[in-house]
């Protein structure tokens, strides 16, 4: 059970405010009866909830998959730069949502943007190591030693320790495949720069079973499938 305010503003359509008036005004229903107030609580999966003779798709969590482009940031806000929300329709931006993990401005590719605040901590803790992969291209071709020193695990030179990682270098060395278990500030970068190299380009391409969608371009996102929510636990 929730509160219709909280229920009507998950759809990103109404603000609390908005729901407010909307229940003042008899627009709402709640199983053909108009609701009281909007503190009313209702259970969305057995109730019907009309709004101006409609049924707002009310979701508990939204999750969102975007294919971030270099050059904006990781953040929920910021007074001077573009951050990944300002991609999102109004709509979703008004849903509380906040970018699971951090890639670099400078980075691209997959990041997961929800409010399910429970699923963000499981994905980030670092007792679970969620795998996650990235494309990085470089500057130097990487071999067999830089393979080697990674799966050993990297001490950085101020003292930072990195758990051991695979990198997998492609074709002439220059393009390689890293995987990570954790998700320390810049690693790959300075794990890569460890080794007398510097990335050019990184990209992510999955965390945990969530795949980056190649038909998205960059900047664009969808909303996950049922079936990619149950397979990182999230909530319908």
């Amino acid at each position: 059970m929730e509160r219709l305010d909280k229920l009507l503003a998950s759809t990103g359509r109404w603000s609390r405010r908005e729901v407010k008036l909307l229940v003042k005004e008899g627009r709402v229903l709640v199983d053909g009866v108009p609701a009281g107030r909007a503190e009313q609580k209702a259970d969305p999966d057995v109730s019907r909830i009309l709004v101006d003779g409609e049924e707002p798709a009310i979701r508990q969590y939204t999750y969102v998959m975007l294919n971030k482009p270099a050059g904006v940031l990781s953040a929920t806000e910021d007074p001077r730069q573009e951050t990944v929300l300002d991609l999102l329709s109004p709509e979703l931006r008004r849903q509380g949502l906040f970018p699971v993990g951090r890639l670099d401005k400078d980075s691209e590719g997959l990041l997961l943007l929800t409010n399910d605040g429970e699923l963000a901590h499981r994905l980030l803790s670092p007792k679970r190591h969620v795998d996650k992969v990235y494309y990085i291209r470089v500057d130097r071709p990487l071999g067999e030693a830089d393979r080697a020193a990674f799966d050993r695990g990297i001490v950085l030179a101020d003292g930072t320790d990195c758990l051991p990682a695979k990198l997998e270098p492609m074709g002439d060395g220059l393009e390689a495949l890293v995987t990570l278990h954790e998700g320390k500030f810049h690693q790959i970068k300075r794990m890569v720069a460890s080794r007398g190299a510097a990335v050019c380009q990184l990209k992510r391409l999955s965390m945990g079973t969530l795949v980056l969608d190649e038909r998205l371009k960059k900047g664009e996102y969808r909303l996950l499938t049922r079936e990619e929510v149950s397979k990182i636990g999230g909530k319908h």
